[in-house]
């Protein structure tokens, strides 16, 4: 399959300059970024920087999207925080690598498969959920490092409260530095540095450290080796798959509804929307070669987009010279990397968290009703109190729950009355089938499986006095029956018949009747019963009712 980007002019050499400027803005800013993330996945915090560098730099060259940036995000890396076939492992980090690769294949078969449209089924309450409850985690899960004590507990919320009741142990040197990158970060974004003024305060902040002679204050190469030299190829484990593949769908599935937001929300400079099933394989492709190359899973990072798009990007160049730029920083100054230090990565993360939380998005989903509040206080709860790789296939699976309970309760029948050169006129439908009549019925809402039962029990009943009567059911607009519902139609037409009476069909399209045909239920209605649905609204419902009282004239003479 070809890739449509790779037919379309890659960059225009005059847009060089502004590429470069924002690739270069993207990449510096990154570093600390990677670290971070890297932490926040409680894996060793090179492979952040790893999965950023190559992630930016092969997604800029598959991805339909022309400046879309592919990273680790920190959603993902919460995830992969709650594997422990990951976070337990040694170094080399076989098993993440091998969630990265097995993350990435999914997210290529998705694009493949074009799934890109089966995204827009996630209601945005999962998402909502979702997304509040790994801000509020990422700035929970960054309080040790903040504050140098080290809590314990089965989850984040119970070390946050044994933090609590052991103030008198944090170390204050590491506090004020955590303190100070937060409070410089707010500061120097606010003025010419923009963008980089995160990455001067983490540094600042970093320098500070040996010269108050601060103690103790934990810095990157305690933590795990920065080298001066780019990752060499590392073959994932088949035999890690089976224990590996619900995680790698978790991040696969979050990944992508991450990704398919920012390509309905940033538009190639053409003007034209990017695919998002492109999109799937762009990231899909940057998430085996993260992997390969000792990364992160990586998806689109919404942050990192607008931030490429903010420097000046005019086309993909600029993500391609992000990760150009990462890696000469890993070469020429990874020793120097080493020296940031722990508290200042996560004052970085604590901002990150803060402005992740958006209370505004979680008060209008409280607003849409009593559905949307359960699906999303439940996928806030669950992502708190358990491991995110499962939570978050809860938080979908309650979703579709809740949405088929709703569905199927929201079917109403109605009959309506029908008078020459009149509109219908929509009424209660009968509680008996009226015998000798014509009998209209319409039914509004889903007809799916579970639905059937309630508007079985909608339905006029079919009694001794029904005799010689007929009911028209419309079905306009439905392309697929089920066979729980045809079941239902299959009784109820049996039920009339015994009565001398008929079922009639109109409005039917031809995906229906062709259902009909192959159940057999065709020829038990009869095929001279069934209408067709026509391009004049209308028609085959005047022609089932001259029918109707035709054939129930017949019966009336004695």
């Amino acid at each position: 399959m070809k890739n449509p980007i790779l037919r379309r002019p890659f960059f225009n050499p005059a847009t060089i300059p502004e590429d470069l400027s924002a690739g270069l803005v993207l990449g510096i800013q990154s570093i600390p970024d990677g670290l971070a993330t890297g932490l926040l996945a409680l894996v060793n915090p090179v492979y952040g920087l790893y999965s950023y560098m190559t992630g930016v730099f092969v997604g800029a060259f598959f991805t339909s999207s022309v400046f879309i940036s592919v990273q680790a995000t920190s959603a993902m890396a919460l995830i992969i925080a709650s594997v422990p076939e990951v976070t337990e492992a040694t170094s080399p980090n076989i098993p993440l690598f091998t969630l990265a690769v097995l993350t990435g294949v999914i997210m290529l078969a998705a694009g493949l498969f074009k799934l890109g449209r089966l995204v827009r089924f996630v209601p945005n309450s999962v998402m909502v959920g979702f997304v509040n409850a790994v801000a509020l985690l990422i700035v929970l899960g960054q309080l040790d490092n903040l504050t140098g004590y080290r809590s314990s507990g089965p989850n984040r919320l119970v070390r946050t409260f044994d933090l609590l009741l052991n103030l008198d142990q944090i170390h204050r040197p590491t506090l004020i530095i955590g303190v100070l990158t937060i409070i410089l970060i707010l500061t120097l974004e606010r003025t010419r540095l923009n963008a980089l003024g995160m990455v001067v305060a983490i540094f600042f902040a970093s320098l500070i450290v040996p010269l108050v002679g601060a103690d103790n204050v934990a810095l990157a190469r305690q933590v795990a080796d920065i080298p001066n030299s780019l990752p060499t190829p590392i073959l994932p484990s088949l035999s890690l798959v089976p224990a590996l593949l619900i995680p790698a769908l978790s991040l696969a599935f979050v990944g992508l509804v991450q990704g398919t937001g920012i390509s309905a929300s940033v538009p190639n400079p053409d003007g034209s929307t990017p695919d998002a099933s492109g999109d799937f394989v762009g990231q899909g492709v940057a998430g085996i070669a993260a992997g390969l190359f000792q990364g992160m899973p990586v998806a689109s990072s919404m942050s990192a987009t607008s931030l490429v798009i903010a420097s000046g990007a005019r086309s993909r160049l600029a993500n391609i010279f992000a990760g150009i730029v990462i890696a000469l920083c890993i070469v020429f100054f990874g020793r120097m990397v080493g020296a940031i230090a722990m508290p200042a990565l996560a004052g970085l993360l604590i901002v990150i968290g803060c402005r992740t939380f958006k209370l505004s998005q979680m008060t209008g989903v409280w607003k849409t009703g009593l559905t949307q509040q359960i699906v999303m206080m439940l996928t806030f709860i669950a992502c708190l109190l358990m491991p995110l790789q499962y939570a978050v296939l809860i938080g979908v699976g309650l979703a579709v729950l809740l949405y088929v309970i709703q569905q199927s309760n929201r079917i109403q029948v109605v009959a309506w009355r029908v008078k020459p050169g009149q509109y219908p006129l929509e009424v209660e439908p009968p509680k008996e089938v009226p015998g000798g009549q014509v009998t209209i019925l319409v039914p509004y809402g889903s007809l799916f499986f579970a639905a059937a039962p309630v508007f079985n029990e909608q339905l006029p009943t079919v009694t001794e006095n029904s005799r010689h009567a007929v009911v028209i059911l419309r079905l306009r607009g439905e392309t697929d029956l089920g066979s729980t519902f045809l079941n239902v139609l299959t009784r109820y037409g049996e039920a009339l018949r015994s009565q001398d009476s008929l079922l009639m069909l109109v409005g039917v399209a031809p995906s229906v009747r062709r259902q009909l045909e192959r159940t057999g239920m065709l020829r038990s209605l009869g095929r001279e019963n069934v209408f067709l649905s026509d391009s004049l609204v209308g028609q085959g419902l005047e022609e089932a009712i001259d029918v109707a009282e035709a054939w129930i004239a017949a019966r009336s003479i004695p």
